[in-house]
């Protein structure tokens, strides 16, 4: 890894991970294996104890997952990353390494749906309580700290409203109350953004998304800033068991040497379209974090290092309207997930945020009428035409 740091993003994505194996194979080979063979009582011994470097079991550690989840760590300005079998396998093992019974946790308003699911029903069942903030308003997540606030978690830009967090600002006011800043990365990626150097102390991806890019894994990731952060992740990973197995870690490892050029390609497809959309008759409004007119304009071009390829918008007809556009379109796809070559249209009030309830969805913004468009990086002008003939 070492090698590569003075490397350009870009070439970092064909070259991290990538250590030297036996034959000499220019991509790492897939071990695909349950547990490895030791050379003697002794040398098992001392894997067991961490005295010897070396693999044990592929739960614990494997050298196909661990050159992905170094390139990921790489990427991202990580000291080490975790592989995981989705990216709510990931959430679930950051918020339980973190918190514990009689801890309280502040969680973005707008996330995936199941992360607010699982923080309000599954986390309170441990004892841990849950606030759920507008993390993009600071003084809304300053007044909800408390002396046993252990963890404030932000997606940014959030799911699907695109609500943009300050992360240099609310990692002050996490670490000036000794809680830890964990941020959902997915919806940027380390091409757009990465919120470790903005103070985050973990960052996380659903990796079937932008890191993989063809939708084809399901697959997560927590990258950890320092050693002892990785060790704590890393015993309750291994505990949990939400581990990811050799072969999506090669699929994934595969997908991110096109990371940097997928994301410039989704981004200006974005931005032609979210102009599109903006001037379209029919529209109400758009949410893109690359058009003027976006809430949070200034603080995406100070922290992003583009717009990415999500889109939120609602119809002028409301949610009637929508579901007849969505029904209606031939090249984009009515699909859930996000961040893959293909676009995918889909309606969140009823399908990735409907485990939230009515009430936490319209306080997060999620309106019945919104519609979630994850660009992809087909020919843009077919793409504007198919969304004119599903309008019309």
């Amino acid at each position: 890894m070492s090698n590569n740091k003075n490397l350009s993003f870009e070439s970092k994505c064909v070259h991290a991970g990538i250590g030297e194996y036996e034959f000499g194979p220019v991509v790492p080979p897939i071990y695909q294996t349950s547990t490895f063979k030791f050379e003697n009582v002794e040398q098992g011994g001392k894997l067991f104890k961490g005295e010897a470097s070396g693999y044990i079991y592929t739960r614990i550690g494997n050298p196909t997952i661990e050159a992905m989840e170094n390139a990921v760590a790489e990427l991202e300005g990580g000291y080490k990353a975790l592989g995981c079998a989705s990216g709510m396998a990931a959430i679930h093992t950051t918020f339980v390494t973190l918190l514990k019974n009689g801890d309280h946790a502040i969680v973005s308003k707008s996330v995936y749906g199941p992360t607010a699911t699982l923080a309000k029903d599954v986390l309170s069942k441990f004892g841990i309580e849950v606030s759920f903030a507008e993390t993009s308003d600071l003084e809304e997540v300053r007044s909800m700290m408390k002396s046993n606030t252990k963890v404030i978690y932000v997606e940014t830009p959030g799911n699907p409203t695109l609500s943009t967090t300050d992360l240099k600002a609310v990692s002050e006011i996490a670490h000036q109350n000794g809680a830890k800043l964990v941020v959902d990365n997915t919806f940027m990626s380390p091409a757009l953004q990465r919120p470790l150097e903005f103070g985050a102390d973990v960052v996380v991806h659903s990796m079937t998304k932008f890191l993989n890019g063809h939708a084809d894994v399901v697959a997560g990731i927590i990258v950890t800033k320092d050693e002892q952060s990785y060790k704590e992740h890393r015993k309750m990973l291994n505990q949990i068991g939400g581990t990811i197995d050799p072969f999506n870690s090669f699929l994934v490892h595969r997908g991110l040497k096109t990371l940097s050029i997928r994301m410039k390609k989704h981004s200006e497809n974005a931005m032609k379209i979210a102009e599109y959309l903006e001037n379209h008759p029919k529209v109400k409004w758009v949410r893109y974090p690359g058009l003027k007119s976006f809430p949070f304009y200034e603080l995406a071009q100070k922290q992003q290092n583009g717009a990415g390829g999500m889109i939120s918008f609602e119809l002028k007809g409301g949610l009637s309207a929508g579901i007849k556009m969505m029904n209606s379109v031939k090249l984009a796809q009515l699909a859930v997930s996000l961040g893959g070559v293909e676009t995918l249209i889909q309606h969140p009030a009823t399908m990735t945020h409907a485990s939230m309830g009515k009430e936490a969805r319209q306080s997060a913004g999620i309106t019945d009428g919104l519609v979630r468009l994850s660009v992809g990086i087909e020919n843009v002008d077919e793409l504007i035409a198919d969304l004119e003939q599903s309008m019309s």
